[in-house]
């Protein structure tokens, strides 16, 4: 799943990770509000979340996923780079992505997720 208000970093992100992982289904959520209503709807295994957003942003929205999927990989991505973001980021065990998003700053955090999949399943 990945969530930002911005249409365009909603496309980027998805097609880094399409690049990076094919065979996953890829859902779009422009706030936390839209996000939380397609956890409720279906199964999402992973979260991209934006860290700028009106209304909740990726950190309190991580933190909410966080508390009703422990396990879930979730990372946290933003051009704002500054210690307390990454500190925040964390605390709620997601990991930080910095903007813009490209498929070497994607690949190692996809890769981790894939595998944690991969263990939970097996």
């Amino acid at each position: 799943m990945v969530v930002d208000d911005s249409k365009l970093a909603r496309i980027v992100a998805g097609k880094t990770i399409a690049a990076l992982q094919p065979d996953w289904i890829r859902v779009e959520a422009s706030n936390a509000e839209e996000a939380l209503q397609l956890l409720g709807e279906q199964k999402i295994d992973v979260a991209v979340l934006d860290f700028n957003m009106p209304g909740r942003d990726g950190l309190e929205l991580a933190a909410d996923l966080r508390a009703s999927h422990p396990t879930m990989p979730i990372a946290i991505i933003t051009a704002n780079i500054q210690d307390e973001i990454i500190s925040r980021a964390r605390a709620v065990n997601a990991t930080f992505v910095s903007k813009p998003l490209t498929e070497d700053g994607m690949s190692g955090f996809l890769e981790g997720a894939a595998l944690r999949l991969k263990q939970g399943r097996g």
